[in-house]
């Protein structure tokens, strides 16, 4: 028998699959749950167990991993019709990779332990698809001390850095701050690959001639020569999701108090472009906000 916990994962997404494919490959027992059966397929091929229902994860789970889009899917698959609040025990613990708002974490994480004894450790994660895929990532945990020590090996066949940055949210905050980042490079590299084409510069060589100077990021080494050659498949992440992280940090920052003046323009700037059919393409797309319509592919 496995000395390894025996995990439950819900959210077979772009991040999911490859998070799932990294704890097969450590040895983990796992079973799997996704809202759209189909994605399961390789994981089951791969020796995976597949339910039915988020509640029935539980059964034979130590430890229930979570990876979905949002704080009302997280909602639902924990405490919805069938969800993991359904099957859960004292003792077993919920390891939520999603990005979610930290005040809805804390809530979610209060009634969890409150009604079933289960605890909860937020653990979002950055990296994007080929982070999951090399276990690259780097965690940012919010958790009781001694609950985030029980998940930090899970973690670390994920991630290359874990982070415990506080009690339960901590990690969520962190995960805004990220965000906040992420997304503003974005727009700003995308202004000025539009700013380099328009007056006549190789745009395909900014990331090489900024490479190892102050302006130099993962950001611009990525997306700079994605956006000049207009290369936007395949989708690795989505603009939907930078919107969602931005949104959210925006309100957490109204609800404490601090001002996002950057962060709040890029999230206008964000629903503008996924406005206008974008939410579900890559953020390389960003640079048609600033290219000539002519020129756009």
């Amino acid at each position: 028998m496995s000395a390894l916990p025996s995990l439950g994962f819900a959210g077979i997404g772009l991040m999911g699959l490859p998070m799932c494919r990294r704890l097969l490959a450590a040895g983990y027992p796992l079973a799997v749950w996704n809202r759209n059966p189909e994605k399961c397929a390789p994981l089951v091929a791969a020796g995976a167990r597949q339910v039915a229902a988020p509640a029935q994860l539980c059964e034979h789970a130590d430890l229930v991993l979570l990876c979905l889009a949002n704080t009302e899917v997280v909602c639902d698959v924990v405490f919805g019709p069938g969800g993991i609040a359904e099957g859960a025990r004292a003792g077993q613990l919920l390891l939520d990779l999603s990005s979610l708002e930290p005040t809805a974490t804390r809530e979610m994480a209060a009634e969890l332990a409150r009604s079933k004894g289960m605890a909860w450790v937020d653990a979002p994660v950055s990296g994007g698809t080929p982070g999951a895929e090399a276990g690259s990532l780097a965690i940012m945990v919010g958790g009781a001390p001694a609950d985030v020590e029980r998940v930090r090996p899970v973690l670390l066949a994920l991630g290359q850095r874990v982070t415990h940055m506080g009690a339960v949210g901590a990690g969520q905050v962190t995960k805004a701050c990220n965000q906040m980042i992420v997304a503003c490079n974005a727009l700003v590299i995308a202004e000025v690959v539009a700013l380099a084409e328009r007056s006549g510069v190789d745009a395909k060589r900014i990331a090489e001639a900024l490479a190892g100077g102050f302006a130099d990021s993962k950001p611009l080494q990525i997306l700079a020569p994605q956006m000049a050659e207009s290369r936007f498949e395949p989708v690795k992440w989505h603009v939907r999701t930078l919107l969602k992280d931005l949104d959210g940090a925006v309100k957490f920052s109204r609800e404490q108090g601090s001002a996002t003046p950057i962060s709040g323009l890029a999230a206008q700037l964000m629903r503008l472009h996924g406005g206008q059919g974008y939410l579900e393409q890559d953020p390389a797309t960003l640079v048609h906000l600033y290219r000539d319509p002519a020129s756009a592919d």
